[in-house]
């Protein structure tokens, strides 16, 4: 079960565990996820393309054993916000040699789950994660402005410049036109964004958990063992009950006819 909870209160969500546990998982899927895209990419595409030699069999077996370390290490992550036991379910060898692992490990729908969220998920869970870390951090440091609003200096497309930090459109300063937005240069202005930010954050606490339950739910389903969707249902019909028992009428009464 998920460790990320999302509390109905706002101020008990940021005092839990959720969502500095969700930050680190997709801050921490920013370089790790990057560096097993590489190191999956990498092994498919070379075993890929030695695979028209002979030489490229032992290569294609030891990509599959490549991207089952890579699917490994993301399984260890995923513990980090659920802490329920994971792993991928994948066909024992059967025969011997080279040419049995090959057609073992390649043939093993798991391999290719595998591959599917190592590289074919990285893009779209990436700009996910990329997007939902990078508001959030902005919003915490936006509840910082009031201690160092003053020291940033910007420079504007009319040659002025002025210290401050830019909330909106300033191209020609804080006193030019066009103009859009908040451009914080006193410590009023700083508290009042800070404010905002304040009540920004604890809302976009929210998405940031909803977005890390979501990512560890894509990674669980795909590199989880493959389940049945209708075991349930194959489960209520094997127990003994009325439903199992009309089953059994069902299927006497057509033979003794």
């Amino acid at each position: 079960m998920s460790t990320l909870s999302l509390r109905r209160n706002p101020i008990r969500l940021v005092l839990s565990r959720s969502p500095w546990a969700a930050a680190w998982y997709l801050f921490a899927y920013l370089f790790a996820g990057t560096v097993l895209f590489a190191i999956a990419l990498t092994a498919t595409i070379t075993g890929a393309v030695l695979s028209i030699t002979l030489a490229g069999i032992p290569v294609l077996v030891a990509a599959a054993a490549t991207i089952r370390w890579c699917a490994d290490v993301e399984r260890a992550r995923l513990r980090t916000v659920d802490p329920a036991p994971i792993a991928g379910r994948y066909r024992e060898v059967t025969g011997s040699g080279v040419m049995a692992q090959l057609r073992s490990r390649w043939r093993d729908p798991a391999n290719w789950r595998d591959i599917a969220y190592l590289i074919g998920m990285y893009v779209p869970l990436l700009a996910l994660d990329v997007i939902v870390f990078a508001v959030w951090l902005t919003l915490l440091a936006g509840i910082t402005v009031p201690i160092w609003y003053w020291a940033p200096r910007q420079t504007f497309d009319n040659g002025g410049s002025a210290h401050g930090v830019q909330f909106g459109y300033f191209p020609n300063g804080p006193h030019g036109h066009p103009a859009y937005g908040l451009y914080v240069d006193t410590l009023p202005k700083a508290l009042l964004a800070a404010i905002v930010c304040a009540v920004l954050f604890l809302l976009f606490n929210y998405v940031l958990v909803a977005t890390a339950r979501l990512h560890a739910a894509v990674a669980r389903g795909l590199l989880g063992p493959q389940e049945d969707p209708l075991q349930e249902a194959k489960e209520v019909l094997r127990r003994p009950g009325p439903l199992r028992k009309f089953i059994e009428e069902e299927e006497v009464i057509p033979n003794g006819r």
